[in-house]
């Protein structure tokens, strides 16, 4: 039996009769909703309900989208994401739009991880991926990254949004962050990407947890300019540089352990910047502890890049 959260017309923003385009509010719903989708088409999947049964298509039909593809996992072949093309009524000049300005032709959409049977041994590795870093050389993310490729390259990446929710937000940060190093900077759309670091946040005490942050952020910095004294590099070889134009938008629960630190890493950002110490915590986001102890004593360093300028929202 269905639960509640999959029929549209029970958990979906039916509100949003009118959508603006430029509303940032309307945008971040609509994106929700498609990734809500791409959820509900594996649950259909699993459960087989096809034709009027199934319970995904409401997720995006009622935004005017169609359905072009569906990008199936080539381990166990289930759905992880979806494409979907904008397809607004024939006439612009009904009440269903208030402005088509600032609207997606296509939306790559990626789901997180589902605790049922059929999917949940190969998101959790996949997840187990993210902890190691290794996302970028799954099958699964190849699969995804040649989607956003070969969108960007048929519409032009300012006709592409990506949007993705926990393990799916983490397939579309990494994909728009390769995107973003080609000098292709597409709308994100990032909810409860996972943020893995030690969980300084959930420290009561915001002297201790402040205190905790500048000591992190002095050590890495200070690591980070003997790296660079090991290893000059121009500004113009540098990732961080190139990704630091790219503003995805990053949606945040603060009850979620898995992504809350997201929180934290801002607040701490305008907090260096508040007693003059910005240059130190600018240089700190642009690397890993881990990367730079091994560069420091001369092994191979790819950097990270975990840090980007997030339009931040809770």
């Amino acid at each position: 039996m269905a639960s509640e959260r999959e029929v549209f017309g029970l958990s979906g923003p039916l509100h949003l009769t009118n959508i603006d385009w430029n509303n940032a509010h309307h945008r971040r719903s609509v994106a929700a909703s498609l990734v809500e989708g791409v959820y509900i088409l594996e649950r259909d999947r699993q459960e087989k309900r096809e034709g009027s049964q199934a319970l995904a298509p409401p997720w995006w039909e009622f935004f005017h989208f169609k359905l072009v593809r569906k990008l199936i996992d080539d381990v166990d072949f289930c759905i992880f994401g979806a494409i979907y093309e904008y397809k607004p009524p024939s006439s612009h000049c009904n009440d269903s739009i208030v402005s088509i300005d600032g609207n997606p032709r296509y939306v790559i959409a990626f789901r997180g991880t589902i605790t049922k049977p059929d999917s949940f041994t190969r998101d959790f590795e996949l997840d187990i991926h993210i902890m190691r870093n290794g996302l970028h050389q799954t099958s699964r993310f190849e699969i995804g990254m040649q989607a956003v490729r070969n969108m960007v390259a048929t519409v032009g990446a300012s006709n592409v949004w990506l949007a993705g929710h926990s393990l799916g937000a983490a397939m579309a940060m990494l994909a728009g962050k390769t995107m973003a190093k080609m000098g292709n900077f597409l709308e994100a759309f990032l909810f409860n990407p996972p943020y893995l670091s030690a969980p300084i946040e959930r420290i009561k005490d915001k002297k201790v947890k402040h205190g905790i942050r500048i000591a992190g952020s002095v050590i890495t910095a200070g690591l980070a300019l003997a790296a660079r004294g090991k290893n000059p590099r121009s500004r113009s070889e540098d990732p961080f540089s190139a990704l630091s134009a790219w503003t995805p938008s990053l949606c945040v629960n603060p009850a979620d352990h898995l992504c809350s630190e997201y929180i934290g890493y801002f607040e701490h950002r305008k907090k260096m910047e508040e007693i003059g110490a910005g240059a130190i915590e600018r240089l700190a986001t642009q690397h890993s502890l881990g990367g730079l102890f091994m560069s420091v004593v001369g092994r191979v360093w790819k950097p990270r890049n975990h840090c980007i300028c997030f339009l931040l929202q809770i």
